[in-house]
């Protein structure tokens, strides 16, 4: 019987900011490298006040990398090296001067500039002052940062070496080992890998005249997550999105569109060699049958506004000759269950996400609750969670679902 071959050691480069947390990262090395990694630390300026280099090295293994400016190691474009060495980032303690750094884009050290260039996932785990941590600058920077994709592991809530108490703590060495362990390990499987995923998201706007519109409340937050966890999941993504205040994901290609008559065009030209779409925007259902040129006067105490269906984009892809797995979400104010499958049913898709919406759920917020369904009457809930936590769950659900029953269909090859 021929030697089970062993899976490549997961590769983790660890940053370490300078916070107070910082003497916890030997204990996270420790327990990353007894778990079978390969752990690189890069430490900033600040990290090196509080903890020193031989440390690292003695639990790692590796010699410690800490300055941009070594000749030995950037002759080689070490900072570039190592971006492409990783399979995952992970950055504990980040402080917030470190969250600020990575919003505005700034790559003034080695660790900031490893963070700017690699693909591999980014994972932070801040460590602050309560007060700090509920300043609205960064949770601002922590906002902007989740929606491009890097996930945030805590803080947690406790007891803090300036003697107050409140979230800010930095996660435990072995809980943050843990998280890390399940994300390189869904790295190395990546299960979307080489698949070509259409997303929508966002609302759209529906004109009435050149300043008023028909919308809804969607912020496009959930949408935005499920296109970066499928671009994790190693799937070539094509995001198309109604307007939002929102950055796009790392390494996914956004198509910008505001009506939808607009995103149905876009979907259309886009979903020819799709393998799999997901339908997350909130599309308006009816829109005015003719928009005025002018602003619309106030004078009658009355206005009759007529509208007219908008075209069903993910009805349409799922009637296509060879459809793609076609993933829609049902937004219910009520008797959520029945409306969904109800809609899976009538479009013939093959899954659909449905959560409940209203005041105090669902849209513009960062939390979300989700329920799966699919055809031949499967369900699953994924619970509640921040929005970046459940599509991942949501993409390991659409991919292991698509191998199950589409693996061997050819994808559609023409719009509708």
């Amino acid at each position: 019987m021929a030697p089970t071959e062993r899976a490549p050691a997961p590769r983790v480069l660890l940053g370490v900011t300078g916070g107070i947390a910082a003497y916890k990262a030997p204990e996270l090395v420790r327990r990353l490298v007894e778990r079978g990694c390969e752990v690189q630390v890069v430490m900033s300026r600040g990290a090196r006040e509080f903890v020193g280099a031989l440390t690292f090295q003695a639990v790692s293994g590796r010699r410690v990398r800490d300055d941009l400016w070594d000749p030995a190691a950037e002759a080689a474009m070490g900072h570039i090296e190592l971006a492409r060495w990783a399979d995952v980032v992970v950055v504990a303690p980040a402080t917030a001067h470190f969250l600020g750094t990575l919003a505005a884009g700034l790559g003034g050290d080695l660790l900031s500039t490893v963070c700017l260039a690699t693909t591999a996932p980014l994972v932070l785990a801040p460590a602050m002052n309560q007060a700090m941590w509920a300043n609205a600058a960064v949770q601002a920077n922590r906002a902007l940062l989740e929606a491009r994709g890097v996930r945030f592991l805590g803080p947690a809530t406790g007891d803090q070496a300036c003697g107050e108490t409140g979230p800010g703590r930095m996660l435990e060495p072995n809980d943050i080992a843990a998280a890390l362990l399940e994300q390189t390990g869904r790295l190395r499987a990546r299960p979307l890998e080489g698949l070509k995923v259409v997303i929508t998201a966002g609302p759209t706007r529906e004109p009435i005249d050149p300043v008023r519109y028909i919308t809804n409340r969607s912020s496009g937050k959930m949408g935005f997550a499920v296109a970066a966890a499928a671009r994790e999941a190693g799937a070539d993504v094509v995001l198309v999105t109604g307007p939002v205040a929102l950055p796009t994901p790392a390494a996914v290609r956004r198509i910008d569109v505001e009506t939808a008559e607009q995103m149905y065009g876009k979907v259309q030209d886009e979903i020819g060699g799709a393998h799999i779409f997901i339908g997350c925007a909130a599309v308006s259902d009816y829109r005015p049958r003719e928009a005025a040129e002018q602003k619309i006067k106030r004078s009658a105490p009355e206005m009759e506004l007529a509208l007219v269906r908008s075209p069903d984009t993910l009805a349409s892809v799922a009637a296509l000759p060879r459809a793609p797995f076609t993933v829609g979400f049902a937004a219910e104010t009520h008797d959520v269950a029945t409306y969904a499958r109800d809609k899976l049913e009538r479009k013939r898709i093959d899954m659909i996400a449905a959560n409940q919406v209203g005041p105090d759920c669902g849209f513009d917020r960062e939390t979300n609750a989700l329920t799966v369904f699919w055809t031949g009457g499967g369900e699953l809930s994924l619970g509640e969670g921040g929005k970046g936590q459940l599509a991942r769950r949501l993409v390991d659900i659409i991919a292991e679902r698509y191998r199950a029953v589409r693996s061997d269909k050819k994808p559609s090859s023409r719009a509708g």
